[in-house]
């Protein structure tokens, strides 16, 4: 089957304006859902006063979303299948958007963890459906363009969450983390209410008896890996018996997904999508991205706040450029898809990546402010050269019969890769601060010949008095995390460095006509 058939005779019913109020409702749609991932993060202690909640109680106002989201993002393909994907679209955004203001208005934390629940099943089927989407509203050599449009809302939902939340939180009240959605979700709404057309440009029928046992064993495995990683940490991973039975439960639930998958009739992800090699390259390759989007991300807050003592405010700036390099990254990534392999524009962000993570592992508290936004604005163009060209190469030679399914799983693998990242890497960043402290500390005694050359230093820093003992573990305790930062950004390195060999299984997506494609248009115009 010619691989640009299906996307031109999707051209011919959305074409000039109405497909751009399409894109704008799919990427409404899209930013509200990344941006609810992360935005509620910094408002945490002002929503723990007001319900009454402690620490451990009110991690659950995260924990439930993701877990929700996760869970509730492979069946939107079936769902869309089955009931239409502008009906399922249409809902998830009503319902992601009242159960928001539900959010809002929470009294308990209860409420406020159902509530959270309901916005992450509502939010699920946004980022999916939405590429999906604009996948079918483009013609195959304009995609790369229409993904990088698409990819500004999921890279940059992430990044800009913790920010917007402060700001809100700080000037307003942390209820309006939640009641911002309501006039994006409104306008989006209307936007694809009554431009988007009412059907996708190729749609297999789907069976209308859901496999509830394939769901049911993949919900296990997300629900319980998430909440291993999201409470590992806390709990002390391995030697808590919660920690254990969560991970036993993940296991079980992986394992009998995999068996059921192999052996179902119809189960509810079809097989054809894991038959396909550039997906399944993909799949793996945005599970590093993942991965390294959120939590190189998570640890940038606490080094410069924490270490480098810059105000809250100050950080948000240094982190800015990151997101500003995406942008214009995938901006040039998306015009040049069609006239350079894809592979090779990945291939030189995987290199930006490894290349901003060497630059990462040569900060220090006195680190210029300069060295650090360049560093940002590499690690944030190396992300948008690799996002824009593996939404292109991912749906190549998928049929477009499954690509609702495809995109799913991608979103799938970019949820999971991130949770995991998040959680490994600030395990690791743990570890290794308490292996720094250990090793630097063994080193110090009153016998050191620096502590007892006499002057100021023997006095201020005596091992032997209150006031000198702490002034030695405070120095101790920041070179011990110093050293552990730049360990897990080695760490961090490493993990981006394998994907790149995902690249070597794919195939390259032809170059097209664009003459043909403008023809296709304004005869579907006339």
């Amino acid at each position: 089957m010619p691989a640009d058939t299906t996307p031109r005779e999707e051209v011919m019913r959305v074409v000039g304006l109405p497909r751009a109020i399409v894109t704008v409702g799919c990427m409404i749609g899209t930013l509200m859902q990344a941006l609810d991932a992360t935005i509620a993060n910094v408002s945490l202690p002002y929503m723990q006063g007001t319900l009454s909640a402690s620490y451990d109680e009110i991690t659950w106002v995260l924990t439930s979303y993701v877990i929700a989201a996760a869970i509730m993002t492979a069946p939107v393909g079936w769902l869309a299948a089955r009931f239409g994907r502008k009906n399922v679209f249409l809902i998830s955004l009503v319902g992601f958007t009242i159960t928001s203001m539900m959010c809002g208005v929470a009294t308990s934390l209860a409420e406020m963890v159902v509530d959270r629940l309901m916005q992450g099943v509502f939010g699920a089927a946004l980022v999916p459906l939405s590429q999906s989407t604009m996948l079918d509203i483009y013609p195959v050599e304009r995609r790369g363009s229409a993904m990088a449009i698409w990819g500004i809302g999921v890279m940059i939902g992430p990044i800009l969450g913790p920010t917007l939340g402060g700001y809100l939180t700080y000037f307003y009240d942390w209820r309006y983390v939640f009641f911002v959605n309501l006039p994006f979700g409104i306008a989006a709404t209307l936007a694809l209410a009554i431009f988007m057309p009412a059907r996708g440009a190729a749609r297999r029928p789907a069976s209308s008896n859901f496999d509830w046992t394939g769901f049911a064993v993949l919900s296990l495995f997300l629900a319980s890996m998430q909440i291993m990683l999201d409470r590992g940490q806390e709990k002390d991973w391995f030697s808590s018996p919660e920690i254990v039975t969560f991970g036993i439960l993940a296991a079980i639930g992986l394992y009998m997904f995999v068996v059921h998958m192999f052996t179902a009739e119809e189960p509810f992800i079809p097989r054809g999508v894991f038959g396909d090699r550039n997906l399944n390259a993909s799949l793996i390759t945005m599970f590093a991205v993942g991965s390294v989007l959120l939590s190189s991300a998570t640890l940038m807050p606490p080094f410069l706040e924490k270490l480098g003592n810059y105000p809250v405010e100050a950080a948000g700036l240094v982190m800015a450029p990151r997101g500003l390099g995406t942008m214009a990254a995938m901006m040039v990534a998306g015009r040049l898809s069609n006239r350079i392999d894809p592979r090779w524009l990945m291939l030189l962000g995987f290199m930006l990546l490894v290349g901003s993570f060497v630059m990462m592992m040569k900060w220090l508290p006195s680190t210029s402010q300069t060295y650090l936004v360049e560093t940002m604005i590499v690690q944030g163009a190396g992300l948008g050269f690799v996002f824009t060209p593996l939404q292109v190469v991912a749906f190549y030679t998928l049929d477009s019969a499954l690509r609702t399914q495809g995109t799913s799983l991608l979103s799938l693998m970019r949820n999971v890769g991130m949770a995991v990242g998040i959680s490994i890497t600030e395990a690791f960043q743990v570890q290794m601060s308490q292996v720094a402290h250990a090793s630097l500390s063994s080193n110090i005694t009153p016998f050191d010949r620096t502590l007892q050359a006499g002057g100021a230093i023997t006095r201020y820093l005596d091992p032997m008095t209150h006031h000198g003992a702490a002034l030695l573990s405070s120095m101790i305790d920041q070179q011990a995390e110093v050293i552990a930062y730049v360990d897990t950004f080695k760490f961090m390195m490493v993990v981006a460095i394998p994907a790149a060999l995902c690249l070597l299984l794919m195939r390259r997506p032809p170059r097209y006509d664009h003459a043909s494609t403008q023809n296709a248009e304004m005869a579907a115009l006339e």
